[in-house]
C-alpha cells in the first residue's frame, strides 16, 4: 500500500514498522509533526517532554530496557541534549537508538543555522540523512538496525524541507520486536573510569566497522555516466535538485554522511579529474573527504548560507565550469512579505503594547512573544536561546548596578519556556541578592506550547481537565523562595499598566504572572466589538495595539479615516475598547 506523506510523518512510520516502542520530543519546528504523528500508533509509548534533555533521557531509559526507541528535535534542542548524549554515545546500545534532529537551512523557524552533521560525528554517532520522505522511513528502519548492529546510536539529520514536503511512501507492515529486557553490567551502563577509558576504544571501533560497511552499502548510491570525468558528490534533497538539471556527470549521494568509506572515496578519485562536494550549510562532507587526502571542491561555488534550489546549483556549476553558458534567467515574482505576527485575541499582545509606551529595557526569550522583536512592536531588545532571559537579566542588572544605572530591567518567558530551562535561572537569582537589585519578570502564563502548536506544559491542566499536570507557578515560585509573585489579568488593560509600572519601580524581584490563556489554543471568542465613526477621532490608539482585525478605513459621510474592526476576526479581547480614549468602540449583543 502507498501514501503520501511528509518526511515527519515518514520518520514517525519508519519508526512504528520497525518496532519501535518508546519515543519522546519536545516541540520545535521543523520536527514537531513527528510526534504529533506518533499519536496514531498505539502499539508506541510517545510523549512530548519537559525539554530535550528529558525527551533523550526517557529515549534512553527505552533503549536500555531493550526496546527500540527514538528522540526527535530541532537542531538547537540537542544542545539541550548535549549532556547525556556525549555520555550515552560511549555506551553499549541494547535496544536501537534513533537521535532524529530537524537542522534549518535558511533559518525559516529558528534562531540560527546549526549543522547538527558535526554534532554527530563530535558525538561518534552513524549520521544518516534523507532526502524525500520515502528515505526518511528507510532511514529510520535502517538506523535502527545498524545501531543494534554496531551498539551505537545512530543520528537521523532531516532539514526542514524534507520535514514538511511530501512524498509518495511504500508502506509495510510492523515488524514487532520484544525488549531484551536490562542486564546488569557495571562496564557498559555506568560511564566512569575506567570504564570509560575502554568506552573510548569502544567507539573507535565501531566506527571502524561502520566505514566497513559504508563501503558498498545500500542507501550510497553510485551513479557513473560513461565519459564523465567529474563526479559530484552529494547527499539528502541536494541529490534530488541536482538530477532536475540532468547534467553528463557521475553522481556518488550519500545515504550516511559519516562515516564516509575511505576505501571507496579514494577508488572513486582515481577514475575522476575532479570531485566537487554539493551540500548545504557547512562544508562538512567536503572537509571529511579532506581530511582523508581527497582533492576536491565544493562552498567555493556555493553559498555557505540559506537553502539551495535547482538555480543556485545551476549557477554554482557554472561558476566551477561544469555547465557552459549563463543561467537561465527566470524571474521571481515580487511577493510581499508577510512576517509573523501575533493572533487576534493573543493575550501576549497588551503586554508588549505597556512595555513599549514604556520605553523600558526588555530582554526577551523563545516562544510566540519572540515576534516581540518585529515591527510594529520592537518591545524586545535582546533574544538568544530558550530560558536565557532570566540569566542574562541578572548579569545585565549586575552591570548595571555596578555603573550607577538605576534603570529597571524586564525580561519575559513563556509557560513552557519556564518548564524548559528557565527554572534554574530564577533558582540563581536568589544567589547573592543585593539590595539594589531591580529586576522584574513577566511570566506568560498561557497554559500551552503555542509556538510550535499548542502542545501541553506543566501547566496545561490547570485550564484544561485533560491535560495531567497542573502545576502553579505562583506556588513554584514561591517555595523556591521569590515572594514577590503577582497574578494579573493581561486583558485589564488598566490593571497590567498599573502592575508593571509599579513592579518596575520596586527593589529586588518581582515576577508577575500574566493568566489569560491562547485563545487559539482554546479557541476562546466572545462576542466581537466594533467602532462608531461618529464618536471615533481617528487617534489610532486602537491601531497601535497591532490587532490584526483593526485597520483605518473611509466611512460614507466622514472624509477622515475612521478604525474599523473585522467582526469575523475580533475574539472579543476588549483591548481596544480600553485603549480608546473616546469610546468609540463597542462590545456587541
Amino acid at each position: 500500500m502507498k501514501a503520501v506523506l511528509t518526511g515527519n510523518q515518514a520518520i514517525a512510520r519508519g519508526f512504528y514498522e520497525a518496532g519501535g516502542r518508546i519515543a519522546a520530543s519536545y516541540p520545535g519546528s521543523p520536527t514537531v509533526e513527528i510526534m504529533e504523528s506518533m499519536k496514531e500508533y498505539e502499539e508506541v509509548y510517545g510523549e512530548f517532554s519537559t525539554n530535550e534533555k528529558v525527551a533523550l533521557e526517557v529515549a534512553i531509559g527505552g533503549s536500555f530496557y531493550g526496546a527500540r526507541s527514538m528522540a526527535s528535535m530541532k537542531h538547537v534542542g540537542v544542545n539541550i541534549a548535549a549532556d547525556p548524549l556525549m555520555t550515552f554515545t560511549q555506551t553499549y546500545i541494547n535496544g536501537g537508538f534513533i537521535l532524529v534532529t530537524g537542522d534549518d537551512p535558511g533559518m525559516a523557524s529558528s534562531q540560527n543555522e546549526q549543522d547538527n552533521r558535526i554534532f554527530g560525528k563530535f558525538a561518534n554517532m552513524a549520521v544518516l540523512y534523507p532526502g524525500n520522505s520515502q528515505e526518511s522511513k528507510d532511514f529510520m528502519k535502517e538506523g535502527l538496525n545498524l545501531s543494534e548492529k554496531y551498539h551505537m546510536p545512530v543520528m537521523v539529520d532531516i532539514t526542514s524541507r524534507v520535514c514538511h514536503s511530501r512524498g509518495i511512501v511504500e508502506l509495510e507492515n510492523r515488524e514487532d520486536k520484544i525488549p531484551l529486557g536490562f542486564k546488569i553490567d557495571q562496564e557498559k551502563y555506568t560511564m566512569l573510569p575506567p570504564n570509560t577509558f575502554k568506552a573510548q576504544y569502544f567507539m573507535k571501533e565501531r566506527l571502524e566497522k561502520l566505514e566497513e560497511y559504508a563501503y558498498d552499502s545500500p542507501i550510497n548510491l553510485l551513479e557513473e555516466k560513461e565519459g564523465a570525468d567529474i563526479l559530484i558528490v552529494t547527499s539528502g534533497l541536494m541529490y534530488y535538485n541536482l538530477k532536475e538539471l540532468n547534467l553528463p556527470i557521475s553522481i556518488y549521494k550519500l545515504g550516511m554522511v559519516y562515516p564516509i568509506s575511505t576505501k571507496k572515496i579514494e577508488e572513486l578519485s582515481k577514475r575522476y579529474k575532479r570531485i566537487i562536494v554539493l551540500e548545504e550549510m557547512m562544508p562538512f562532507i567536503e572537509n571529511e573527504l579532506i581530511l582523508k587526502g581527497i582533492s576536491c571542491e565544493g562552498k567555493k561555488y556555493f553559498s555557505f548560507t540559506g537553502e539551495l534550489h535547482i538555480e543556485d546549483i545551476e549557477k554554482g556549476l557554472i561558476n566551477a565550469g561544469v555547465i557552459k553558458g549563463e543561467p537561465n534567467s527566470i524571474e521571481k515574482p515580487k511577493i510581499v512579505s508577510r512576517p509573523p505576527m501575533f493572533c487576534s485575541g493573543c493575550p501576549h499582545r497588551p503586554v508588549f503594547d505597556v512595555l513599549k509606551k514604556m520605553k523600558v529595557k526588555v530582554v526577551g526569550d523563545i516562544g510566540c512573544y519572540s515576534m516581540s522583536v518585529l515591527p510594529a512592536f520592537e518591545a524586545s531588545h535582546i533574544m538568544i536561546s530558550m530560558g536565557a532571559c532570566v540569566g542574562i537579566t541578572k548579569g545585565m542588572n549586575k552591570a548595571m548596578r555596578r555603573n550607577n544605572d538605576e534603570d529597571p530591567i524586564v525580561a519575559v518567558i513563556g509557560d513552557g519556556t519556564f518548564f524548559h530551562s528557565g527554572m534554574p535561572g530564577f533558582a540563581n537569582l536568589l544567589h547573592q541578592m543585593d539590595e539594589d537589585d531591580n529586576m522584574t519578570f513577566i511570566v506568560l502564563d498561557n497554559r500551552t506550547t503555542a509556538m510550535t502548536g499548542g502542545q501541553h506544559n506543566a501547566s496545561s491542566g490547570r485550564y484544561n481537565e485533560k491535560e495531567d499536570m497542573h502545576i502553579s507557578i505562583k506556588d513554584l515560585l514561591n517555595t523556591m523562595g521569590i515572594e514577590n509573585v503577582v497574578e494579573v489579568d493581561q486583558f485589564n488593560y488598566k490593571k497590567l499598566k498599573e502592575t508593571i509600572q509599579g513592579e518596575t519601580k520596586k527593589k529586588g524581584i518581582s515576577v508577575i504572572i500574566t493568566t489569560r490563556p491562547c485563545a487559539l489554543r482554546y479557541k476562546i471568542k466572545e462576542p466581537y466589538y466594533y467602532v462608531d465613526p461618529n464618536i471615533c477621532i481617528g487617534c489610532r490608539s486602537c491601531v497601535k495595539t497591532n490587532c490584526p482585525p483593526i485597520r483605518m478605513k473611509k466611512y460614507e459621510q466622514h472624509e477622515k479615516l475612521k478604525s474599523s474592526i473585522d467582526p469575523d476576526s475580533c475574539v472579543g479581547c476588549s483591548v481596544c475598547s480600553q485603549v480608546c480614549p473616546v469610546g468609540a468602540i463597542k462590545r456587541s449583543e
